[in-house]
């Protein structure tokens, strides 16, 4: 059992939380039963290390039994080693460290694909993680984040992601003019999603939602700027039919991604 926190092996693994650790190593950091759990399933062959208190694995058999069928060994922790080497405050009893994964855009873009989320500068990790989460379950095929766009491997992206980085394709550090460019190649309509767009019940009402589809989502704080916006077929607004001051970008996103999805299984 690893008892030590201040450990030079702990400490590496701690720095990870840092994008100039995980830049220098090509791996990341994985918090949690229900991402650990995800990664064993669909990636296996992506962990490097994984850790667990004996209070972790006597709780989630299930990921232990996992962790068995994949050949990925489980090195038990203390709980205070534990904590030393994750970037939460209250971890919950596992912590990986993973191989790094991205997807190229032009693998993306040559799969022929219906549905993908294109994240522009979008730089919150919460919301990041969480559209990601959102395209997996609306059934994307692919998320691409462009422009200086919060780093995919963040410890905050991978938790709000919930796992669903293990479950589509993601590319990272595209030019916004050149995926597009690819995506109209590949026969997908772009649409923004932007507060100077029209209502979107107009894309619903005239079928445009049904084609296959790119969507493009801007920074929390700025949108998408004027010149981004040219590059588009067309710029659509969520209503808000409340007094709310605006929605959370990452609402918005779930909210485009679902009217495709429908549209598309309607």
């Amino acid at each position: 059992m690893l008892e030590n926190p201040r450990s030079p092996r702990v400490r590496a693994v701690a720095k990870l939380a840092k994008k100039p650790s995980r830049a220098e190593t090509g791996l990341f950091l994985l918090e949690g039963p229900q991402a650990v759990a995800e990664a064993l399933t669909f990636r296996p062959e992506l962990l490097v290390e994984l850790y667990a208190t004996p209070t972790a694995l006597e709780r989630y058999t299930d990921i232990a039994q996992t962790a068995v069928d994949a050949g990925v060994d489980v090195e038990y922790v203390t709980e205070e080693v534990l904590e030393s080497m994750a970037d939460t405050v209250t971890p919950q009893g596992f912590v990986a460290v993973c191989h790094q994964f991205p997807t190229a855009v032009k693998d993306v873009f040559a799969s022929g694909p219906r549905l993908v989320a294109i994240l522009e500068e979008v730089r919150d990790p919460g919301n990041a993680g969480t559209i990601v989460r959102a395209a997996d379950a609306a059934g994307a095929d692919a998320v691409v984040f462009t422009g200086r766009a919060v780093d995919l491997y963040n410890p905050k992206v991978v938790r709000a992601s919930t796992g669903s980085i293990f479950h589509l394709p993601v590319a990272v550090g595209a030019n916004l003019e050149d995926v597009l460019a690819r995506a109209r190649a590949a026969g997908l309509a772009v649409l923004a999603a932007d507060v100077k767009g029209e209502d979107l019940l107009a894309a619903r009402r005239d079928g445009q939602l049904a084609a296959p589809t790119a969507w493009v989502f801007g920074n929390e704080a700025r949108g998408l700027a004027d010149e981004d916006l040219a590059l588009v077929d067309r710029v659509l607004t969520v209503p808000i039919y409340g007094h709310a001051e605006s929605m959370n970008l990452a609402t918005a996103a779930s909210v485009c991604l679902y009217e495709s999805a429908f549209a598309h299984r309607g």
